[in-house]
């Protein structure tokens, strides 16, 4: 392996750990924020106890997830200067403004949100606390929309021109409803909302299955993962499919190469176009979408059973069932990951599709210090996730009353001495 192949497989790497925080960030907050919501609006006091302590129980995972999440996101920003400054010197003008808008939004605005809402436990009125876990929820698809404008460049270059082999922003319009970035954002909404659904339901499933005492805690917490999960997993499919139309457009070898047709004449035309070189995407692009595409058919079946089957509390009673449904907590994971090898994958060998290739876009660096780059940022990252999911592993199991979130109590403004005056 040469250093261009080292850069790529470590670039591969890193983003796509950092992907599977992103994905349960942005599919657990909207759940969390709903159980907050419902637990201040609710007038029975029985039923707000136990949406309170949902709220927590769910809100301490998210919050482990999105904080050693944020690390990974840090250290990505890196790899641009070291290992592709020559896409930064071609694309800079164009995307360097909605890759800072969201470090602003993810590192700036969501982290502050999110750190009120945390100490705001007892402390805020309970409509500005529910409005900050609202604001977090929003901050972090605002951040996903604004990473998507800068990839969906790269997918389908719009609003620009290139001059002297720089690209220069000339319709900010163009570039903000790239379809190339607006369906791929829906597509990902949608299945962070399936994966956040599952994920809440596969960790109730399994107090059902270690014959939980908090049954009805875990009854509501199933249902809502259900109710979000099983639309979600249909939806995403049928969004999914709308970006078939656009990569006929934008990127008709990516779509020639899935369906093994008219490959031979797309590679002549490409010579053509932009000179020798082979301009076929590899060929496990299509393993990648058959392994998104079967675990979505998949998942939409298991997530409609498994409704109905709690309403029958067939989930409570029998455990091979409840087994079955922690089981598929990482599923929704492979997916998503098989989705970005399709999309990300299915562009090579170009970075910016028709106008700047990988190989062009790679910074002076030796082998010998891609190697030690890749030793370091994947060692790195692969800590990161073990620790994360050994943490989060660790809290689902203890269940609520392990929960610490908000469990301090609130601040209380000291007592003022009582002096007696002298004369």
């Amino acid at each position: 392996m040469d250093a261009l192949d080292i850069a790529r497989l470590q670039f591969a790497g890193t983003t796509g750990i950092h992907w599977l925080f992103v994905i349960l960030t942005m599919g657990l907050v909207p759940l969390v924020a709903i159980m907050h919501t419902r637990s201040a609006l609710t007038r029975d006091p029985a039923k707000r106890a136990v949406l309170e302590r949902m709220t927590k129980f769910w809100g301490q995972l998210y919050v482990i997830n999105y904080a050693v999440g944020i690390v990974t996101g840090l250290v990505m920003e890196f790899q641009f200067g070291l290992s592709w400054s020559g896409l930064s010197k071609f694309a800079g003008n164009v995307f360097g403004a909605p890759l800072a808008l969201e470090t602003l939004i993810a590192f700036f605005a969501e982290s502050t949100f999110l750190g009120m809402w945390i100490f705001g436990w007892g402390r805020l009125h309970k409509a500005v606390h529910v409005t900050l876990i609202w604001l977090v929820a929003l901050t972090a698809y605002a951040s996903a929309y604004w990473i998507l404008v800068a990839n969906g460049f790269m997918q389908n270059p719009v609003g620009a021109e290139v001059r002297d082999g720089v690209a220069y922003l000339t319709d900010f319009g163009a570039l903000l409803t790239n379809p190339s970035a607006i369906i791929a954002f829906f597509h990902i909404a949608i299945a962070a909302l399936m994966t956040g659904g599952m994920f809440v339901a596969g960790v109730s499933a399994y107090h059902f299955a270690k014959r939980t005492s908090e049954r009805e805690f875990f009854r509501r917490s199933m249902r809502l993962g259900l109710l979000v999960a099983a639309p979600a997993s249909w939806a995403v499919i049928s969004v999914g499919d709308l970006q078939w139309p656009e990569l006929g457009k934008t990127q008709p070898m990516k779509l020639a190469a899935l369906e093994n047709d008219g490959v031979g004449a797309l590679q002549a035309q490409m010579v053509r176009d932009h000179g020798p070189g082979d301009y076929v995407p590899p060929s496990w692009i299509g393993d990648a979408m058959d392994v998104m595409t079967n675990i979505g058919y998949t998942i939409s079946i298991v997530t409609v059973v498994a409704f109905l089957l709690l309403f029958r509390d067939w989930l409570v009673r029998y455990r091979p069932v409840a087994w079955l449904m922690v089981a598929l907590i990482p599923v929704p994971f492979i997916a998503s990951v098989g989705g970005w090898l399709f999309r990300e994958g299915g562009r090579q060998p170009w970075i910016v599709y028709g106008q700047l290739k990988v190989g062009d876009a790679m910074s002076s660096v030796s082998t010998g210090q891609m190697v030690m780059s890749f030793t370091a940022f994947l060692s790195v990252f692969i800590a990161l996730a073990v620790t994360n999911w050994t943490l989060i592993a660790r809290f689902a199991r203890r269940g609520p009353d392990g929960a610490q979130l908000g469990a301090s109590e609130p601040l209380r403004p000291a007592p003022v001495e009582q002096t007696v005056p002298t004369f």
